[in-house]
């Protein structure tokens, strides 16, 4: 009876949003707003803060403490080479690097992500879940990026997968927690919405399109569709979510795309990177260089 009880309560809560949607009228509304809007965009101005807001990443299996601590010793670099151009947001590792990123950090306001809880594929026990992210709060990291379990929202089982955001909620502490939603496996307008609200419903201080590990990743699609679960859910509870899009997100254009959808559904108060991320670290020299005039390879 509890169980049923459970499930009511996540069913009753997406019975409140819109989440009987159209695949092909999100399409049309994406493909209308890149077209109108996406070209006013492309300002100086804009790729600097979209610069600002990039979650600089190496998640590679030839990581290791040494290669780390240069990467990261790049974005100290950073800030005496380029004073006049805001830094990156964060540096995002796995989780048994986060000491390795806070103890090399020089530079005030970069944050320490890392992803945690079984990431890639979230298959693991919940156990092992909490104390891997117990372990990268400990250590240094400030932000945690999870994936949610998209076998149990799958087979509509609403309960164990909010339950887990909520102790890896928990387990965070003071750290942001970034909600992956792996948008490219939900395939739907209708899930992504769907997963969105229950990921915001169960605790997420962000929610993400991908883990970068799939295809496809990011799309402008599944953006629109997550933009307007976080207006929603900010107008019933006043409650604002910070949203990143992440993996596939290869050109300047494709940044200026995000850029918009973000603008446009969630306004000004949105585009700052306490409320907008973007998990590319390719962009980054990109990016520079459009606003240096210059091909630049600094990262």
């Amino acid at each position: 009876m509890e169980m049923e009880l459970d499930d009511n309560k996540y069913e009753s809560t997406l019975a409140k949003y819109k989440t009987n949607l159209k695949d092909e009228d999100i399409q049309a509304k994406v493909a209308k707003l890149i077209e109108t809007k996406v070209a006013e965009n492309d300002t100086k101005a804009v790729k600097e803060l979209l610069f600002s807001c990039i979650d600089l990443t190496t998640l590679n299996s030839t990581d290791s403490e040494v290669s780390v601590m240069k990467f990261t010793e790049k974005v100290n670099e950073f800030d005496d080479k380029y004073p006049h151009i805001k830094n990156v947001a964060a540096v995002c590792v796995y989780p048994n690097f986060a000491e390795v990123v806070k103890d090399t950090l020089r530079v005030d306001g970069v944050n320490v992500a890392c992803v945690s809880a079984g990431f890639p594929s979230s298959q693991t026990f919940i156990e092992v879940k909490i104390a891997e992210t117990l372990l990268a709060v400990q250590l240094g990291a400030n932000e945690i990026d999870i994936v949610i379990s998209i076998g149990e929202f799958l087979d509509g089982d609403y309960q164990t997968m909010c339950e887990e955001i909520q102790e890896l909620k928990d387990a965070c502490k003071a750290a942001h927690l970034k909600v992956i939603l792996e948008t490219g496996a939900l395939k739907t307008a209708s899930n992504i919405k769907k997963a969105s609200i229950l990921s915001m419903y169960a605790g997420a201080d962000f929610i993400k399109t991908s883990t970068g590990k799939m295809q496809p990743a990011a799309t402008p699609e599944a953006a629109y569709v997550m933009c307007e679960a976080i207006k929603e859910y900010y107008d019933k509870t006043g409650n604002k979510i910070g949203f990143k899009p992440a993996g596939g997100i290869n050109t300047v254009h494709d940044a200026l795309v995000y850029y918009t959808i973000v603008k446009e559904l969630l306004g000004e108060e949105w585009l700052n990177n306490k409320m907008f991320r973007i998990g590319t670290s390719r962009m980054a020299n990109l990016l520079l260089s459009d606003i240096l005039e210059e091909e630049i390879k600094f990262f």
